[in-house]
């Protein structure tokens, strides 16, 4: 485990809780909000909300070190975007 990895893992804790209990707990029926110091459908929706948080992250550190690894190429050279000029005229 690196460094970075716990990083994410904690980040992910926090805020798919932060998700859970402030955004979807309220609005949930009692049978699927999440009782202390218990295995119940609650629980499995935090959990829920953890990983996506995790899948966000990582995807999106992907994303980002896709692009500034130079793996897309500019506008300009990407196939069917090429750039129109006139083209100089010749000498007669």
């Amino acid at each position: 485990m690196t460094k970075r990895r716990w990083i994410e893992y904690s980040i992910a804790v926090v805020v798919g809780n932060a998700i859970y209990f402030w955004v979807l707990h309220p609005g949930l029926p009692p049978v699927l909000q999440n009782q202390p110091f218990r295995f119940d459908l609650g629980l499995a929706i935090d959990f829920a909300c953890c990983v996506l948080v995790y899948l966000a992250i990582r995807l999106g550190s992907r994303h980002a070190r896709r692009g500034s690894a130079g793996g897309h190429a500019p506008l300009s050279q990407r196939p069917g975007n090429r750039r129109i000029s006139a083209s100089p005229k010749r000498k007669q």
